[in-house]
C-alpha cells in the first residue's frame, strides 16, 4: 500500500509540474498580421499602420521578459523577418512598439516599400519568421 501511495504521488507531482510548465508556450500557433495598409495598397506618406496579432498577449517590452505567451511588435521597414532568438535593433529601420502599441503612422519616401512585423518577447527576442508578416506597399 505504501509503494502504491508513493507512485500516486509521483505521478500526481510530475502532472503538477508539467502544467505549470505548460503556460510558458502558446495553445495555438501566434499570427501576426497587418490590418492596414493591404497589401499591395496605393497609400500617401504619413501611412497609417495597423498591426493584428491572434494567439498570444500584447505586453509591454520589460514586463516579464521570460514570458513566452505575450510580446510586443517591431515594424521592419524595407528588411526581413529575424531568426528566431535574434535581438532586434532599435534604429530608423527597425522601430519597435515597446509600450505594446498596436498602430503608428510612419513617414516613408515615394516609390514601393516591404513592410514586415515581426512580433517579440519582453527582451526583444525575435518570435522568428513564423511570427512575422510582410506586405509590400506603393507610396505615392
Amino acid at each position: 500500500m505504501k509503494t502504491m501511495t508513493i507512485l500516486v504521488l509521483t505521478i500526481l507531482a510530475s502532472t503538477i509540474s508539467f502544467s505549470a510548465h505548460a503556460k510558458d508556450a502558446p495553445s495555438k500557433p501566434a499570427k501576426v498580421f497587418f490590418v492596414s495598409p493591404k497589401d499591395g495598397a496605393t497609400v500617401a506618406s504619413p501611412v497609417k499602420v495597423q498591426f493584428g496579432l491572434e494567439g498570444m498577449k500584447l505586453r509591454p517590452a520589460g514586463e516579464d521578459a521570460l514570458d513566452k505567451t505575450s510580446g510586443h511588435h517591431h515594424l521592419i521597414v524595407d528588411g526581413a523577418p529575424f531568426a528566431k532568438g535574434q535581438v532586434i535593433p532599435k534604429d530608423d529601420k527597425n522601430i519597435h512598439f515597446g509600450k505594446a502599441q498596436s498602430e503608428t503612422e510612419v513617414s516613408l519616401t515615394p516609390g514601393k516599400h516591404k513592410l514586415t512585423l515581426q512580433f517579440a518577447d519582453g527582451a526583444h527576442l525575435s518570435y522568428g519568421p513564423e511570427q512575422s508578416a510582410t506586405i509590400e506597399i506603393t507610396v505615392k
